[in-house]
């Protein structure tokens, strides 16, 4: 993951939300340096079952769990009793679910992080977290003016076309997922501010790669390969010229154990984590390139905008970059191509010729 040793935990690091996407892979990088981890998951997402099973299997003697709620303050406390670091990423990941179901939404993301911080505070000590926030904080960019340019809206600004959106951006929550996610960014910032909780907030942008079990309402990138690999229709809300800055996992996991290796210098900040203007691209242009990949074309079906989308979010990762000392982010084609690949292999889908022109 880096050049220089690993650092290595005499006590557990606490992985919330450890059996999803990118909690299962943070979790088997930590593993596999030597350190023990503590898995804390309600398997409440449909499929993360598996992730917890490969974790188990890979680190037997490394992995352990716990299958609770961080709605759970006996749980919560539990598990941050004896642990060296915590990295969050537990949380109710969709805007739609919280437009459905606000309360949920605000059970888990702002009080669940309450319950963990809390308890932190409340145990002493210094220990760590890192927390897993979303580019959903800066609301929808309305007010950045956009033109389309070969199917892909670009910032007329020639600055934060060049740059991305910075951490300078003011905070402007839309939604309830917005207003979830941003208040308890805040939280862990304050509590590093008034309790000496040491933390480092990443922001992430569209992070994608293998063991993400990708739907219509979160995790698109997987959502379209899946689609496509079962030779079945995409639907698309707005025009598909909105554009996101794809980070491959191994990339996203690299910055949370940096943030922790670093938390000394990186505390009490938070950072902008995506693949930032290099790997920026449209929905249509992920398409093109699946189809590319498929040799053949994919029935696409549009529908209206949903509340909160952004046409243009592309992250500036230059503070994350320098301060936590991160690698090139791997080109994005290269890591769908990877993603392809782990789905044919470990979800047994094929390349399915369904809607293939003569």
């Amino acid at each position: 993951m880096n050049a220089a040793p690993p650092i290595r935990s005499r006590r557990p690091l606490l992985v919330t939300g450890g059996a999803g996407f990118i909690g299962s892979n943070l979790a088997d990088a930590l593993a596999r340096e030597g350190n023990d981890v503590l898995v804390l998951d309600a398997l409440a997402r449909p499929g993360v079952e598996a992730n917890l099973d490969w974790l188990r299997r890979r680190h037997p003697a490394r992995i352990s769990t716990m299958i609770a709620d961080i709605r759970d303050a006996n749980a919560v406390k539990e598990a941050v009793r004896d642990a060296a670091a915590v990295f969050h990423l537990a949380g109710q990941v969709a805007v739609t679910t919280s437009l459905a179901e606000p309360q949920e939404d605000f059970d888990v993301n702002l009080c669940g992080t309450f319950r963990i911080l809390d308890a932190m505070r409340r145990r002493g000590g210094g220990v760590p977290m890192v927390f897993a926030s979303t580019n959903k904080v800066y609301g929808d960019l309305a007010d950045l003016a956009m033109e389309s340019v070969e199917e892909r809206y670009v910032p007329i600004d020639a600055t934060v076309r060049e740059t991305g959106i910075g951490e300078a951006r003011p905070l402007d929550l839309h939604t309830p997922y917005g207003c979830s996610k941003g208040a308890a960014d805040q939280y862990v910032l304050d509590f590093d501010r008034s309790f000496g909780v040491p933390a480092v907030v990443l922001r992430m942008s569209c992070i994608y790669g293998q063991r993400q079990m990708g739907t219509e309402d979160q995790g698109w990138v997987a959502h379209f390969l899946i689609r496509a690999l079962q030779g079945e229709p995409l639907s698309i809300f707005g025009d598909g010229y909105q554009v996101r800055d794809l980070l491959h996992v191994q990339n996203a996991v690299e910055a949370y154990v940096k943030a922790w290796q670093r938390i000394g210098t990186a505390r009490g900040r938070a950072y902008n984590l995506g693949g930032g203007p290099g790997n920026a691209v449209s929905l249509r242009q992920v398409i093109a390139a699946i189809e590319n990949l498929l040799g053949r074309s994919i029935e696409t079906r549009y529908s209206a905008w949903r509340a909160g989308d952004q046409r243009y979010y592309v992250s500036d990762t230059r503070a994350a970059r320098t301060v936590l000392g991160l690698h090139e982010p791997m080109p994005w084609r290269i890591g769908l191509a990877s993603l392809a690949g782990w789905l044919e292999r470990e979800r047994g889908l094929r390349m399915s010729t369904a809607g293939a022109e003569p």
